[in-house]
């Protein structure tokens, strides 16, 4: 586990560099400013960073290009652009009186009040631009969070007592799929999986008879998930209340250690609600005025629910099209679904419980140009923990289930069999 985990962060030293995405400077100098550093000094570092990475893009698309690539490079022109262009728009809401908050007013204050409402990651990034400086900062906290993602993932599979070998596999899936290489992005989305992976370990926990310390892993990871993306907090308490339903009603019986998951996820997202409510974090309406305004670059719609339900619909007619052009995502799930259920029934549940808010999540922003997909990201958790149960399922059929039975055979005949 070690070792695949090492061999992963040695082969990101490739890319110390242009990882950033737009959301990137606004938690950067959430972060700086946590150091103590002001909006002046704050907005100079973060826009040092953003530019490097372009800068460092436009020199390597350039030594590739069979008609450019004798020319000089183009680092010192994209570099002087890149600030230009950044300090603009800050100076002049700086000078405007934008000065609330922890973060760069890079856009209105409107929009970054989103990522005032996300201090999680912030606080995780701070140590690490501390000691290690921006951009070495930012690259290992990408990899500290990656590598822990495979970690938990390895330690879920364990605690279902799959063998070693497909535990892994599991580990290495998760590196080598879209997963690992938007964790390694410096943005919520890998602390976010970590955290849900933390999430599903205390489920496993719980149905393997380890109750209290499951409980407690899931209610902690929930706490955790509200500071670093509280819509995300909820989505996940829902969906873990809602598979905790399911398991109770399946079994038809008042199975005490899931009652008190279920009841601890349902008081997570009844305190997500309280919370949010509380500190006025931008609602539902809020997020669907941003979507349609192009971050309040517009005037906000008069009539938002329709229109967003229009997009909502062609979004996923347009999404499903370009799955089935190209089918190894949905090929990925399809499998992975079926191998959790046949290897665990019980905890598929929570899988996919947990898997599915990446749908919920990509739903909630029905924007087809985000980059990579990252919004669905953790719909891949599947695959990475499912694939491995079907593995194991295949390679040793005879092993039990989490239930106590064996693959195929009936609850009737595992009664005799004991």
């Amino acid at each position: 586990m070690i070792l695949i985990a090492a061999v992963f962060a040695v082969l990101q030293l490739a890319n110390l560099t242009a990882r950033d995405t737009p959301d990137t400077k606004n938690y950067l100098s959430y972060a700086l400013s946590l150091r103590g550093e002001s909006k002046q000094e704050a907005a100079a570092l973060t826009i040092d960073y953003v530019c490097a990475g372009k800068a460092s893009v436009a020199r390597r698309n350039q030594a590739v290009d069979v008609v450019r690539f004798h020319r000089a490079s183009p680092t010192r022109r994209v570099v002087a652009q890149c600030r230009r262009d950044q300090w603009r728009g800050v100076s002049a809401r700086l000078a405007a009186g934008q000065t609330a908050g922890h973060t760069v007013p890079f856009m209105s204050a409107r929009f970054m009040r989103i990522f005032e409402a996300r201090p999680g990651y912030p606080v995780l990034l701070m140590p690490f631009i501390t000691v290690l400086g921006v951009k070495w900062g930012l690259w290992a906290s990408a990899v500290a969070v990656t590598v822990a993602g495979g970690v938990l993932l390895f330690l879920v599979l364990r605690t279902l007592r799959v063998s070693t070998g497909a535990a892994l596999t599991g580990q290495a899936l998760f590196y080598v799929l879209p997963c690992g290489a938007t964790a390694m992005r410096p943005m919520t989305e890998g602390l976010m999986m970590a955290v849900t992976l933390a999430a599903l370990w205390g489920c496993a926990l719980v149905l393997e008879g380890r109750a209290r310390a499951g409980t407690w892993l899931v209610g902690g990871s929930l706490a955790v998930l509200f500071t670093v993306k509280h819509s995300q907090a909820l989505f996940l308490g829902l969906s873990l209340t809602a598979a905790c339903a399911v398991l109770l009603a399946r079994r038809r019986r008042w199975d005490g250690p899931l009652r008190t998951l279920g009841v601890v996820a349902g008081c997570g997202v009844l305190a997500t609600v309280l919370l949010a409510r509380a500190l006025h974090y931008p609602s539902e309406s809020e997020s669907v005025q941003d979507l349609l305004t192009d971050h309040y670059a517009r005037p906000d719609r008069a009539h938002p629910w329709p229109e967003f339900l229009h997009v909502e619909v062609a979004f996923w007619v347009e999404w499903a099209r370009r799955q089935f052009w190209e089918p190894l995502f949905l090929t990925a799930v399809v499998a992975a679904g079926w191998g959790a259920l046949r290897r665990h029934p019980a905890f598929a549940g929570f899988l996919l419980a947990a898997a599915g808010t990446g749908v919920l999540n990509q739903a909630a922003h029905p924007d087809i140009n985000v980059w990579g997909d990252r919004l669905i990201v953790l719909l891949w958790l599947l695959p990475a923990v499912g694939l491995p149960l079907l593995l194991d399922a295949v390679v040793r059929p005879g092993a039990r289930a989490l239930d106590g039975t064996v693959p195929g055979q009936s609850r009737g005949d595992t009664e005799v069999a004991r």
